[in-house]
């Protein structure tokens, strides 16, 4: 996880997982009902339509699962995770 913000520049991510991990953030923060024109163009070289609206399923299948708000995480403070006793 900590190396998804330096994917561009890490040596250890193939040039079609770039590809699906840039899909994935244009769609997730999707604002004017469709991904940028240049984030398509860059993925479609490694994806199918097939594949590219797979994987878009995908994604909104795990937001619709998961129901956050992508930037509105908060993580629990430590009291609050204690048992009650």
């Amino acid at each position: 996880m900590y190396g998804l913000d330096a994917r561009e520049e890490s040596p250890y991510y193939s040039d079609r997982e770039r590809a699906a991990l840039a899909w994935t953030e244009a769609v997730t923060n999707v604002k004017d009902g469709h991904v940028p024109d240049d984030v398509y163009e860059r993925v479609r070289p490694f994806f199918s339509e097939k594949e590219l609206a797979d994987l878009t399923l995908a994604l909104a299948h795990i937001k619709l699962r998961c129901g956050s708000v992508p930037g509105r995480y908060q993580p629990a403070k430590a009291r609050d995770l204690k048992k009650p006793a």
